[in-house]
């Protein structure tokens, strides 16, 4: 896989065999040097092929652990990253929310795990992928969350009812100008509409914000907060693009490595929402 230039080839030849023995991870190692079974060989040198030719761990194996939970992944959804936890981590400095809305849910790895570190909290999970719901609901069961999550198929806001106290996103951002730019395993696998708002050659990157943005001061409830994911070079764009919307502080919070990665808006307790 090194001469694929996938750059951890061995860290992931070792989860790839880990995989197709169906092992634990100190399984793995008290088998040594052991021959795998012919099926678990069979199956690893498939996932090694798969991955020689640039198709994301996840997609192979089928989940990503994020937050510390093993979500399902396929190639209907975005592969949860880990800068995405930086939006996790946020949302939990700034208290419990009762009612969560996730929009764009993919996977529903921010719903979920929200709603797993808030036990008394309820969401609702909305995607414009019939598939990606169907994963997301799979995600829900997987963690024991199906009594406290709902998903539905909404356009961002469009079928979404009622007031919520977090909202969070990770929406696609990525203009597509930027798109040949990108590592393989995100151009040529994963679903271009959970990455790119929009085609038109001027695009921007920031449509869905915008969209968001619209609909943001008829469903944040008030004294409510939201968290959504951005570009390394967005933070400004999007900050300027939320605070003209509805009244609100605004604040930008970087990753690990300090590149800006999360959007946080503070609902004004005394404003008057739409």
């Amino acid at each position: 896989m090194e001469e694929a230039g996938i750059t951890d080839a061995l860290r992931e030849a070792r989860l790839l065999a880990r995989w197709a023995g169906e092992l634990e991870a100190t399984a793995l190692l008290l088998c040594g040097d052991q021959p795998m079974e012919p099926a678990a060989s069979a199956r690893f040198e498939t996932g090694v092929t798969a991955r020689a030719a640039r198709r994301p761990l996840a997609q192979i194996t089928g989940e990503r652990l994020f937050w510390g939970r093993s979500f399902r992944v396929t190639g209907d959804t975005l592969d949860p990253r880990p800068e995405s936890e930086t939006l996790i981590a946020t949302a939990l400095e700034h208290g419990a929310g009762r009612r969560v809305l996730d929009l764009g849910t993919g996977t529903g790895c921010l719903l979920l795990s929200l709603l797993a570190e808030w036990p008394g909290a309820t969401g609702l999970g909305v995607d414009l992928s019939a598939a990606a719901l169907a994963v997301a609901t799979d995600n829900a069961a997987r963690h024991g969350l199906t009594p406290r999550a709902a998903f539905q198929r909404s356009d961002w806001f469009s079928a979404v009812e009622g007031r919520f106290d977090v909202i969070v996103a990770n929406p696609p951002y990525i203009a597509p100008s930027e798109v040949a730019a990108l590592a393989p395993e995100v151009r040529l696998y994963e679903p271009r509409s959970a990455l790119v708002p929009c085609d038109a050659p001027a695009a921007d990157g920031l449509e869905a914000y915008r969209a968001i943005a619209s609909g943001l001061g008829a469903h944040l409830a008030q004294g409510g907060s939201a968290f959504f994911e951005i570009g390394p070079s967005q933070g400004r764009a999007v900050a300027g693009i939320i605070a003209a919307a509805l009244p609100c502080t605004v604040q930008v919070v970087p990753d690990l490595d300090g590149r800006d990665r999360v959007i946080c808006v503070f609902c004004i307790k005394s404003a008057v929402m739409p």
